[in-house]
């Protein structure tokens, strides 16, 4: 059979061009294999947070994503394991939290606290952030609160005659590993919260933004108080004072939050 050059010609170059889509496709799929879990955190970080500042809150479905890939994550896909140091109680006295740090942009940050049993990261706030939060191993007790806005002005907070604010209790519980994601955004999810180790356990955290006091954004620790404690004028009706508090701002890092930075020894990310 007599086969037209031209036709011929035309066929050959979409035999080549579908090898090479093969090929691509076989190049794709392997780095796919290959690419690490946290490589994959840290690329959608990236993506998720690229529009997103102070007080901006990611799409819902860049949320999903993200949270897709952290309730999946396991200690191995960092490089811990229970049985480090780190979740030793080495000396008397307060426990030593160790703090990784995987990365930190002006966009994002990625870090892991390592807690021995009974250390306590005291009540803190993200102002202007959205946190994810992976508890990787271990069961963690975490208490946190929103602020109660004022009904006469939703731009200010209820203070007391002491200057504390009144703060809504938003969870109170004790979580164990696996467990789903916890997501805090800027004004709800529980902003301020408390974790105290049960066992010893790692958490892995995801801020966007982070922390920057130059931008405003330092960390502040409370005291929390009971509603009953104050002597200020009653702002909520008698016995519906349940699961409220009152946050005392602390000045400075409280003494007994010893946080020790280490250097991440985990898999590498590409591209920070």
């Amino acid at each position: 059979m007599r086969v037209d050059g031209s036709l011929a010609d035309r066929k050959g170059k979409a035999v080549a061009a579908t090898c090479k889509s093969s090929k691509k496709d076989k190049r794709r799929n392997k780095k796919a294999k290959s690419e690490t879990v946290v490589q994959r955190l840290f690329d959608t970080c990236k993506s998720v947070f690229a529009d997103c500042g102070p007080d901006i809150v990611p799409s819902q479905e860049d949320i999903e994503r993200l949270r897709a890939i952290l309730d999946a994550m396991k200690p191995e896909d960092v490089g811990l394991t229970p049985k480090l140091q780190y979740f030793r109680n080495v000396s008397e006295g307060t426990p030593l939290i160790t703090y990784l740090c995987l990365h930190q942009c002006p966009k994002f940050s990625i870090c892991i606290f390592c807690l021995p049993k009974d250390a306590v990261i005291p009540l803190h706030n993200h102002p202007g952030m959205t946190v994810f939060g992976k508890i990787l191993f271990g069961s963690m007790h975490i208490k946190s609160y929103d602020w109660v806005d004022d009904p006469q002005n939703s731009n200010e907070t209820i203070r007391n005659a002491d200057g504390a604010r009144l703060a809504k209790v938003k969870t109170d519980d004790v979580f164990k590993a696996p467990c789903e994601t916890s997501i805090l955004y800027p004004a709800a999810g529980g902003n301020m919260h408390r974790f105290t180790a049960v066992t010893s356990c790692a958490v892995l955290d995801v801020l966007g933004p982070p922390y920057s006091k130059s931008e405003g954004r330092d960390c502040t620790y409370y005291k929390d108080l009971p509603y009953s404690s104050s002597s200020g004028d009653a702002v909520l009706v008698a016995g519906e004072h349940e699961g409220y508090a009152w946050l005392k701002e602390m000045e400075g890092q409280p003494d007994d939050c010893i946080a020790v930075p280490r250097e991440y020894r985990g898999p590498k990310i590409v591209g920070h």
